[in-house]
C-alpha cells in the first residue's frame, strides 16, 4: 500500500522533458484493460508472417567446429609470430614503452588479426559511382593476405547494388529531380558552420521540420545532422539516474550506447517477445527501484520499427497495449521502417494503423529511404522543444546542410504527392512488390530467411564462417554487391548477407540476383531450409502486384 501510495504521488508532469500524458496520475499497474483498436487484428497477421526457421542440429555443430579450427590456426600463426618465422603486421608498442602498462591486452586483438584480416577484402570496397541500384567498383588485390591492397586500374562496371539501404530510389542523380537540390545548393551553400541556436537556423531547415511533422502526423519535430547521435544524444536527455529502460535485445548500437550514456538502468527483453516485456514491466511497477525499491521515475520502452539485421517488424499495437497499461514511455526507432513499409510510407504506424500520438518518442533517419543523412526525433511540442534546448546533438552539433535538407524536403514532397506527382506512392508500391516477390523466389529455393514479408530487409542465413567468405567473393565474381555479417555483430551460430531492396530494382535485376544465388547456393551448399514453400504464380508478372491503398 506505501508503494502503491508512492505512486500516486507521482505527477502527471514527471520533469522537463515533456513526456507526459495528461491522464495519467501514476507510473503503476491500473485494472483497466485497455484495447488497442484495429491494430491488434493487423499484429496477429503480421505475427504469422514473420520467418524464424532454426537450422537443422548439424549446421550448428559445423559452425562452432569451423571456429574452433580457425582460432586454433590463429594460435598457430601467433606462435610463428613470436618466434620470427611469420612476418608480424600488427601494431606494436614501441621499445621506450616496453615498461608501459600495454594501450590493450594482447588477446582483444586475437579476433581482428587472425580471423578478420584474412578475409576483409570483403568489406570497405572502394566505390567509385553512384551507390545506386548499379555501381561500378575498384578493382583491389592484396600481395600479403589483406594486410594491405593495393588497387590494379581497373574498374568492375555494373555491378547489382542489393546492400545499400537505398529503399526507395532516391539516392540518384538524375538532373531532373535533382534541381531543387542545385538551387538550395547555389543559395545556402553547402555547409552552414554554425549550430541551430546559434547562427545556422536556416528557413529550409524549419520548413523540412514542419514537414516531418506533418507527414508523420504529430505536433512537432526537430531534426539532426547525424542519424546515429540522433539516438545516442537524445535518449541521455531523456532519461537519467532513477530511471529505467526495457530495451529489445536486437536494438541497434546507438539505442544502445544511448541508453548506457543515460545513466538511467537497462534491462533487456527477449526480441518482439510480449510476455518477456511484460514480465519486466509487471516487475518494474511491483517492486521498484533495486536497493530503495521507490518507484521508478520513468519507464522508457525502447524498440524499433523494422530490425536491421533481422528484418523483423515491430509488434508494435501489443506494445502499445503494454505501454499504457503500465503507465510506460514508448521510444520507437524508424530508421528502416519510415518510407520502406505502410501504404503511404509512414512507417509502422502506418503498416498497424495505429495512432502515431500513442508513440511518446519517434525517431528515424533520413539515412535510408530518402537517400540523404541525419535524423528527426517527433511528438509532442513540449518533448521537442525540451530537446532544442537539452539535447546535446542540437546544441553542439552543426546544423544539417543545405543541400541535404532539401533533398531531404523533395523525397518527402514526392512521398506525400505535393510535387504533383504520383511517383512516391509508386515508389512506395514497388519497394512492397519487390520485397515479397524477392523472399518468395528465396522460400521456394530452399534458403533459410528472416524476418517479415512487409520488410525490405532480407537476411539470408550462412552460418559457417568458410561459407560466409566464399558466398560475398562468389557473388561479387557474378557483379553482385552484397553485404555479409557475422560474429560479434550476430550470434556466433548465425552469419548471414543482408540483402537491401529498392524501388530501383527493376524485376530483371532481381531476376538476375536470384538466377546467381541459386546457382551459388548449390554450389555452397546454402539451402538449410526443410520447409516446403508452393509457388506463387502471381508474382511472376511484374504488373499483377498491387498494394492496397
Amino acid at each position: 500500500m506505501a508503494r502503491t501510495a508512492a505512486y500516486g504521488r507521482v505527477k502527471t508532469h514527471l520533469d522537463r522533458t515533456g513526456l507526459k500524458h495528461e491522464d495519467i496520475k501514476r507510473n503503476g499497474f491500473h485494472s483497466k484493460t485497455e484495447k488497442n483498436g484495429h491494430g491488434t487484428a493487423g499484429a496477429c497477421r503480421q505475427n504469422r508472417q514473420e520467418s524464424f526457421e532454426q537450422a537443422p542440429m548439424y549446421v550448428a555443430v559445423m559452425t562452432y567446429l569451423g571456429y574452433g579450427i580457425v582460432t586454433l590456426f590463429g594460435y598457430v600463426r601467433d606462435f610463428l609470430r613470436a618466434v620470427g618465422l611469420e612476418k608480424c603486421h600488427v601494431a606494436q608498442e614501441r621499445d621506450e614503452q616496453k615498461d608501459f602498462v600495454p594501450l590493450y591486452q594482447d588477446f582483444e586483438n586475437f579476433y581482428t588479426r587472425n580471423l578478420y584480416m584474412r578475409v576483409r577484402d570483403n568489406w570497405n570496397r572502394p566505390i567509385c559511382s553512384l551507390p545506386g541500384p548499379v555501381f561500378d567498383l575498384m578493382e583491389r588485390v592484396s600481395d600479403d593476405y589483406n594486410w594491405t591492397f593495393r588497387l590494379t586500374g581497373r574498374t568492375i562496371h555494373n555491378v547489382i547494388n542489393v546492400g545499400s539501404y537505398n529503399y526507395l530510389g532516391f539516392a540518384e542523380n538524375n538532373a531532373d529531380f535533382l534541381k531543387t537540390v542545385a538551387d538550395t545548393t547555389c543559395q545556402f551553400g553547402v555547409g552552414v558552420c554554425s549550430t541551430r541556436q546559434e547562427m545556422g537556423n536556416l528557413s529550409i531547415h524549419e520548413e523540412l521540420e514542419k514537414l516531418v511533422a506533418n507527414f508523420l502526423g504529430v505536433e512537432s519535430s526537430m531534426t539532426f545532422g547525424m542519424g546515429f547521435a540522433t539516438n545516442s544524444m537524445n535518449i541521455p536527455a531523456l532519461v537519467g539516474k532513477g530511471c529505467l529502460i526495457l530495451s529489445d535485445e536486437l536494438n541497434h548500437t546507438s539505442l544502445i550506447l544511448g541508453a548506457r550514456l543515460s545513466g538511467a538502468t537497462i534491462r533487456v527483453f527477449k526480441h518482439n517477445n510480449m510476455h518477456s516485456l511484460e514480465k519486466m514491466l509487471r516487475e518494474a511497477v511491483c517492486s521498484g527501484q533495486t536497493r530503495t525499491h521507490r518507484p521508478w521515475k520513468k519507464i522508457l520502452i525502447i524498440v524499433e520499427g523494422i530490425y536491421s539485421m533481422e528484418g523483423s517488424v515491430v509488434r508494435l499495437p501489443e506494445i502499445i497495449a503494454l505501454k499504457k497499461k503500465y503507465k510506460a514511455y514508448l521510444y520507437l526507432d524508424e530508421a528502416h521502417s519510415i518510407g520502406a513499409v505502410g501504404p503511404s510510407g509512414r512507417g509502422v504506424t502506418e503498416l498497424f494503423d495505429v495512432d502515431p500520438t500513442d508513440v511518446d518518442v519517434m525517431m528515424g533517419t533520413f539515412t535510408k529511404s530518402f537517400g540523404a543523412s541525419g535524423g528527426y526525433i517527433a511528438g509532442k511540442k513540449e518533448l521537442v522543444d525540451y530537446l532544442r534546448s537539452h539535447s546535446h546533438s542540437a546544441v553542439y552539433a552543426s546544423a544539417m546542410s543545405p543541400p541535404v535538407t532539401e533533398q531531404i524536403i523533395r523525397a518527402l514532397k514526392c512521398l506525400m504527392g505535393k510535387d504533383g506527382s504520383t511517383e512516391g506512392i509508386r515508389r512506395i508500391r514497388q519497394l512492397a512488390e519487390n520485397s515479397r516477390y524477392f523472399r518468395a523466389r528465396l522460400k521456394e529455393m530452399g534458403f533459410i530467411i528472416y524476418g517479415s514479408d512487409d520488410s525490405p530487409v532480407v537476411p539470408i542465413l550462412l552460418y559457417m564462417p568458410g561459407k560466409v567468405v566464399a558466398f560475398a567473393r562468389e557473388m561479387l565474381d557474378r557483379r553482385i554487391g552484397v553485404v555479409v555479417v557475422g560474429f560479434p555483430a550476430t550470434p556466433i551460430t548465425e552469419a548471414r548477407a543482408r540483402f537491401c531492396l529498392s524501388a530501383a530494382h527493376t524485376r530483371d535485376m532481381l531476376n538476375q540476383v536470384l538466377h546467381h544465388l541459386n546457382e551459388v547456393g548449390d554450389r555452397l551448399c546454402l539451402k538449410f531450409s526443410r520447409r516446403k514453400y508452393s509457388s506463387w504464380p502471381d508474382l511472376c508478372e511484374e504488373t499483377d502486384f498491387e498494394l492496397d491503398s
